[in-house]
């Protein structure tokens, strides 16, 4: 199975920051394009951001100006470096190849409150 694992969440006030990273095999982070994606309660997994092998990347209007997301392919991991955090960006956080091949893992808790 192809799979990653998910670190770094936590409970922040907001305006605060935490780093996400996300770890799996070598084959992986070197030729697929990564993405991060939460999910609230309630509600559907929505898209985060994502970066192609080559570093372009993408992000969901929600959190533009305030989250980046990076790889290292030589530590196979992703990162996911998130600013200015708000209340609405609660939610658990998931990594998976871009076309969401692996198997999801258990995901890591984002709660932002004051």
């Amino acid at each position: 199975q192809v799979q990653v694992a998910e670190s770094g969440g936590g409970l922040v006030q907001p305006g605060e920051s935490l780093r996400l990273s996300c770890v799996g095999s070598r084959i992986v982070f070197r030729i697929y394009a990564m993405a991060w994606y939460r999910q609230a309660p309630g509600k559907q997994r929505e898209l985060v951001a994502d970066i192609t092998t080559g570093g372009s990347t993408h992000y969901a209007d929600s959190v533009k100006g305030r989250f980046t997301i990076s790889r290292d392919n030589a530590k196979n991991t992703v990162y996911l470096q998130m600013n200015s955090l708000k209340p609405e960006d609660t939610a658990l956080y998931y990594c998976n190849t871009m076309g969401q091949g692996a198997s999801w893992g258990q995901g890591t808790q984002v709660t932002v409150s004051s």
